[in-house]
Parts: C-alpha cells; structure tokens; sequence
C-alpha cells in the first residue's frame, strides 16, 4: 500500500470506521458540541486510542467538508490507502482459487462508488479495480457514502483497465462484463472460481476496450418495463449473486 496524503473525511460512519479500522492514520478529529451520543461515542474512541480531538464551530466544519454533510464530525486523515496494480497477484494467490473482484469501468459519481464499495464489502469482495482516469477517486464522499467498507476492502486504481484485466487473464481470472444488450443471462454463469465481474460508469456503460477484454457479456434479466439500472444497484445483485452461488 502507498500514496497517503492528508485529506478530510466527515460524516459519522466515515469517522467511526477510520477512527476504528485505521487510528495509525487519523491525525484529528473535529466535533460540533452536541447531544447526539454516535458524536460522543466517536469522540471519546479516539481520545482513547490517543487522537487528538478539538470542539469546534459548525462553521468550522463545513469549512473542511467541502460540501459534504458532516453530520457534526470530520477527521484529518493521512490516506486514503491506495494498493498498487502489482499486488493484485498476491491478493489472489490469498484468494486460493476463489477470487471475487469488482471491476468498475468509469464510475464517476462518488456517491455511487461508495455504494459500490459498501455491496463489494458486505459480499466478502478480495478486491475492487478502477480505472485512474475518467473515475472518481475515494474522496471525501466516496468514504462517507460506502459507510467505512473504503477501509474493508483493497480498492486498485490502475493505469490501463484493458491491460490489467488481459493480466488478470493470464492469472486464471475469469472476467464478465456486464451489458444490457447481452444474450446471456447473469444467471448462467458459473462464478465459483476466480471471477471479475466489470460494470460500466452511468452513461455509457462498457468501454470498447474493456468489452473486448472480457470471457463474456452477461445482462440482468429485467421482465419489467424499466431497461437499466443504477450502477450500485446492478453491483449489489451481480456480487450477491456470487456469493449466492458460493455458498
């Protein structure tokens, strides 16, 4: 893991989890004088795991959330964490043949990465790859909205999506593509073994790239008169359907 830099997190699930998954990395923590006892409870767990922790105005922290709903909390956070394509191979050697990642082509709205990060957490996911470009980051509120699953989980940012996903290939990675237009059904594939299963960002969906990288296209059936779905959403059933299967 590399790349820390300081940035600010807020919201009462971000702070809570960094506070507890990650204390090494929280070098503050800023709280509004209030009543509400999830505030309390967070400060008093990081004044136990040494964190300094400073009262300060509302206006002093819709200063550093930039926009953000604070929810009366926010930490000055030397991260996020970042892991490095290289250590993909390691992640799935550890997986011992039962990989399951989450590769999520061009996702750019924080809200729906975090979303994303939350299902990809809650399914035991090894890891989620995302492209450097034409992606969003885990910024500020990406950590809030994935409710602390951005410290549970390997999030890989990766230089060129359709070369990592030939050298996830080469790895003994199946790797399944996601596409409304596709003949087969999600429902018919095998996803016990070394799987990636890939989505594509709000409004175009695949890159060509990335389609032609891929073993497979698969689509959710969806009888109803509605013909996609949102892409955290469409994540939550495609992992779950995984996990389904691997139980």
């Amino acid at each position: 893991m590399s790349n820390k830099q300081n940035q600010w997190i807020v919201g009462l699930n971000a702070v809570a989890s960094a506070i507890e998954h990650d204390a090494d990395n929280v070098r503050e923590v800023l709280v509004e004088a209030s009543k509400n006892p999830r505030v309390t409870e967070i400060e008093e767990n990081a004044r136990r795991k040494g964190i300094e922790v400073r009262k300060v105005t509302e206006q002093a922290l819709s200063g550093v959330a930039g926009g953000v709903r604070h929810q009366g909390v926010a930490a000055r956070y030397a991260a996020a964490k970042t892991w490095a394509e290289s250590e993909l191979e390691g992640l799935l050697e550890s997986a011992e043949g039962k990989a399951l990642l989450l590769v999520l082509d061009g996702v750019q709205d924080p809200h729906n990465l975090g979303a994303c990060l939350r299902s990809a957490a809650a399914a035991g996911v090894t890891a989620v790859v995302i492209p450097k470009d034409k992606s969003v980051g885990v910024n500020a509120t990406v950590r809030k909205t994935s409710a602390g699953a951005a410290d549970l989980i390997p999030v890989v940012q990766v230089t060129n999506l359709s070369r990592c996903l030939k050298d996830l290939q080469k790895l003994g990675v199946w790797i399944y593509g996601l596409a409304g237009e596709a003949d087969a059904s999600l429902y018919s594939l095998d996803l016990k073994g070394n799987v990636a299963l890939v989505l594509g960002g709000e409004s175009d969906g695949l890159r060509r790239l990335t389609r032609e990288h891929c073993d497979g296209l698969v689509k959710i059936p969806m009888p109803g008169a509605i013909e996609s779905l949102n892409v955290s959403v469409a994540t939550g059933i495609t992992l779950f359907e995984a996990v389904r299967q691997r139980q």
